[in-house]
């Protein structure tokens, strides 16, 4: 028996597979290529599997047999599997063929493959597209791309650990952010990120978690993966149809086979609901684009969910719109935790009026500064906001600037399991009640009051409460005289050396 594929292996095979479109196109779009061959090569190799069992189990019965295989995961007609299409690699309209493939295993799956409106993960993906080159180009990159996935075995029996496959994919995903640059921040958190967020924000067992702008899904995962058990349920939606496309794969790849991915925009048309109303959730968590423009402010007054009752945002800031649905749709005890750009925490006009009635409300719970360059798309620094429907009587809010804790990275600072572990804890030390109102600790975390909040103004500007400011070394001035007249002596021997140097050199 071959030896059983591990992470390293998986990763490193599914990478090298982008070579055939680098260069071609955009990381941003040959993902979708990438992600959706190992997909339909993971469910193509269970199923095989499953056939050589019950093929095994009945003696042969090539009826029985198909009948059981109806029942399993994914019904995957013949022609439609990774093996009829590598048999076809040659073939003048590989393109098409593989086009044929996914629509008809959409068709075969519709309930688990589209949307609720009918659209398939796979409508916003063309293997025959002319992006990929000439036709005699083109079909040797897609003869490339499955030879390179033939070699791997993604059976459930030769795979080292369960979860090596959703973690190959996530491994591509967060690969092709880093490739994707600035387009990148619209499909995937970073990983630290995602952790920080969903251990700030822990569910109990039992717990409903949405994210209303899941992007791939990796954060909703994380989140979910904190439970700690598997008795949790998974919700999310996303505006982009190619991204909402690979929030699904992604979790059937996980193995969340029962997690709700809508698609649609979650301001203009909220898609998790219960008859007329937004569904209610435990746990709600979330990296809306920042300060996103034209989000739905024609909308809000009438809104029908009446989510903006503490004011509309403004027109070209959604920050606040995002946030004020998350609040809404938690349940009475619900907690909730999103990353914001600064200005959120200090903007005036309507924005300072909505996050004043919040604080009043006593939802927030924490403001916590992280470090510049965090993110794929953007340098600028970055804030989570914690908000609990379950505060109780506690009015504090808790401060922490983790602005200087990070490992520097070549192209993106990066958090270090110390620094989320240092995060956390202050946060937990806080919400269990040990610690009280005025200073955490020095330079990093304050717990500040009802009262001293309203002093400046409802602001949350994070300097206001925690004191980062680091004295300068006092200069000793007449060290410096005596260092200054040394280094003139030592200048004058030399020029007198040079001198004596060029008058050799003439004579």
């Amino acid at each position: 028996m071959s030896a059983k594929i591990n992470q390293k292996d998986i990763n490193q095979i599914v990478w090298n597979a982008c070579g055939t479109f680098r260069g071609v196109i955009d990381p941003s779009q040959y993902k979708d290529y990438i992600l959706t061959m190992l997909f339909l090569k993971y469910i193509s190799d269970v199923n095989k599997e499953k056939r050589i069992e019950y093929l095994a189990k009945y003696n042969n019965d090539e009826a029985r047999t198909e009948r059981a295989l109806k029942m399993e995961r994914f019904v995957l007609p013949e022609h439609c599997g990774f093996d009829h299409l590598f048999e076809h690699r040659n073939e003048s309209n590989i393109g098409e063929l593989i086009n044929i493939a996914l629509a008809d295993l959409e068709e075969a799956n519709r309930e688990k493959l589209s949307s609720e409106d009918g659209s398939g993960i796979f409508r916003n993906i063309d293997f025959n597209s002319s992006n990929l080159g000439e036709v005699k180009d083109k079909n040797n990159r897609l003869k490339n791309l499955l030879t390179d996935f033939s070699v791997l075995d993604l059976s459930p029996s030769h795979l080292e650990r369960e979860d090596v496959i959703g973690n190959a994919y996530e491994y591509l995903i967060a690969n092709f952010a880093s490739d994707a640059g600035k387009k990148a921040g619209e499909f995937f958190t970073p990983s630290e990120v995602s952790t920080l967020l969903a251990k700030l924000t822990k569910s109990k067992s039992g717990a409903r978690i949405c994210d209303p702008t899941c992007g791939s899904g990796s954060l909703l995962i994380k989140a979910g993966r904190e439970v700690g058990d598997n008795n949790f349920s998974l919700y999310g939606q996303e505006a982009n149809g190619s991204t909402w496309a690979l929030a699904v794969m992604n979790m059937f790849l996980h193995g969340f086979d029962n997690a709700t991915i809508r698609w649609g925009d979650t301001i203009r048309n909220p898609k998790l609901k219960e008859g007329d109303y937004l569904m209610k959730f435990d746990t709600v968590v979330a990296n809306p684009p920042f300060s996103l423009d034209k989000w739905g402010a024609d909308m809000a007054t009438g809104d029908v969910y009446n989510r903006f009752w503490r004011g509309v945002p403004s027109k070209s800031k959604g920050d606040w719109a995002f946030i004020s649905h998350m609040i809404e749709t938690l349940n009475e005890t619900g907690k909730a935790g999103v990353v914001v750009p600064h200005g959120v925490l200090f903007r005036g006009s309507s924005e300072g009026k909505i996050r004043q009635k919040t604080i009043e409300d006593n939802l927030l719970e924490a403001v916590i500064g992280l470090p510049a360059n965090l993110f794929f798309g953007t340098g600028i620094p970055a804030a989570i906001l914690v908000f609990n429907k379950d505060k109780g009587k506690n009015t504090d809010i808790i401060f922490i600037d983790a602005s200087k804790h990070f490992e520097s990275g070549k192209n993106q600072n990066k958090l270090r399991d110390s620094d989320i572990a240092k995060i956390v804890a202050t946060y937990d030390d806080f919400h269990n009640g040990k610690l009280k109102s005025g200073l955490a600790e020095e330079k990093y975390s304050f717990v500040a009051t009802f009262d001293e909040i309203l002093e400046n103004d409802f602001n949350l500007n994070i300097p206001r409460y925690v004191d980062t400011f680091e004295e300068e070394d006092i200069i000793d001035i007449q060290a410096v005289q005596q260092e200054i007249g040394k280094l003139e002596v030592e200048l004058k021997e030399v020029q007198i050396q040079m001198e004596k140097y060029l008058q050799e050199l003439i004579d």
